[in-house]
């Protein structure tokens, strides 16, 4: 079985959840053809990223001669088809947020996918994000490439549906996997009931070093960890807050912002404003084995989003035996229950989450091990990397 992936930027710090599924597809016995837009020079920290970054094809490497050379050429070998494709661009520009030359230039794109799939056999095209990369490849479907399908994570997708045209590429794929119950339901909103069929729900997983890893007590620090990019649907703001709030109340607190991103100077303008400089540390861009070391040094693992689909830090942090505190929002409740695993607080309520810390700070040790142990059994047994991979497998063999 020979599968292409199709992704916007790979390898990426944010997207590592993508590379543990390319590799358990390949213990699986798949033949992986790892495809970005770009992503071949941006600095990587993981040495597994920088192994997967040397094994991609980029379709923008080759700059805009490249991408004429590539239009040129499909134009020649089928004008119908490329017709048709041009066609479908130009429609998906409709009620689009970005206007009629980004359609055109995704034609291109996918002419040049296709070229580069030329004579490696691939069976089927898959992609990740129902955005502009799942719009590549239905184009390169249209072109004459394989059949495709694509991942949803959320919560992109699911805030401009009809922008992204997204009943179109479920419509027009073999069929669209949804990483969480609540996912699968808000793709049903936007198609056909006699599409339902196609959507299929196939989780992210954690990668075998979880299942491995030696369970250890939670420290009893008052340590709390906030793992992803800092950006305005990750509430790093608001947890901000919250963390004054709480050092108000006379509890002890530090505050570990693993990560970096777009918001970074309004972070730590808030931290200065505030005089929150000896309880935050914000650690920027690291690789796994950093994240995993301050996963297991904290007390728990805080994650108040805004917007989400089902973060995969949160299965990481769990399989580590760390309770969480997050929000009870799309996919979340599926995998958290509330004083089971961790803690479960609405979405932008700074009380309920200041609330839920300080129940955090003043719970014993030995009772959040308990939730963690109980956290670690369920995403172990729902999130296992080799046995969603199975899944794909499958329907990757049914669409080819």
């Amino acid at each position: 079985m020979k599968v292409a992936y199709f992704i916007n930027q790979y390898p990426k710090v944010s997207h590592s959840f993508i590379r543990r599924e390319i590799l358990a597809l390949e213990r699986q016995g798949v033949e992986v053809t790892r495809m970005a837009l770009r992503g071949w020079n941006d600095l990587v920290v993981d040495a597994e990223d920088q192994s997967e970054q040397r094994l991609t094809h980029y379709v923008l490497k080759g700059g805009l001669s490249g991408l004429l050379a590539a239009v040129l050429g499909q134009m020649l070998r089928n004008p119908l088809r490329f017709f048709s494709a041009w066609l479908a661009a130009t429609r998906m520009a409709r009620m689009s947020d970005r206007p009629l030359p980004y359609h055109w230039i995704y034609l291109a794109e996918a002419c040049k996918v296709l070229a580069l799939l030329r004579g490696k056999g691939v069976d089927h095209l898959h992609a990740h994000f129902g955005t502009n990369s799942a719009e590549v490849v239905m184009l390169t479907r249209l072109l004459g490439g394989p059949s495709y399908s694509f991942t949803v994570h959320g919560p992109e997708e699911f805030d401009k549906p009809q922008g992204l045209h997204l009943s179109k590429k479920i419509e027009s794929s073999r069929f669209v996997v949804a990483i969480s119950s609540f996912g699968r339901s808000q793709l049903f909103r936007w198609i056909s009931s006699s599409h339902w069929p196609k959507v299929k729900v196939v989780h992210c997983g954690v990668e075998s070093s979880f299942h491995d890893q030696r369970v250890t007590p939670v420290p009893d620090v008052p340590r709390m960890v906030c793992v992803g990019r800092l950006c305005e649907q990750k509430g790093q703001l608001l947890l901000l807050q919250a963390l004054r709030d709480v050092l108000a109340h006379g509890v002890a607190c530090e505050l570990v912002l693993a990560g970096d991103g777009e918001m970074r100077p309004q972070v730590d303008r808030f931290i200065e404003q505030h005089g929150l400089h000896r309880f935050v540390r914000i650690t920027g861009w690291i690789s796994s084995a950093q994240v995993r070391q301050e996963l297991l040094s904290a007390r728990a693992m805080v994650l108040p989003s805004f917007a989400e689909g089902l973060p995969v830090v949160l299965m990481e942090a769990m399989a580590l035996a760390r309770p969480v505190l997050t929000t009870a929002i799309a996919g979340i409740p599926e995998l958290v229950e509330h004083r089971e695993h961790g803690w479960l607080v609405p979405a932008g309520d700074v009380d309920a989450l200041v609330h839920a810390m300080l129940e955090v700070l003043r719970t014993p040790a030995s009772r959040l091990s308990e939730m963690g142990r109980a956290g670690r059994e369920r995403v172990l047994l729902r999130h296992d990397v080799d046995t969603e991979a199975r899944k794909l497998v499958s329907l990757f063999k049914g669409a080819a």
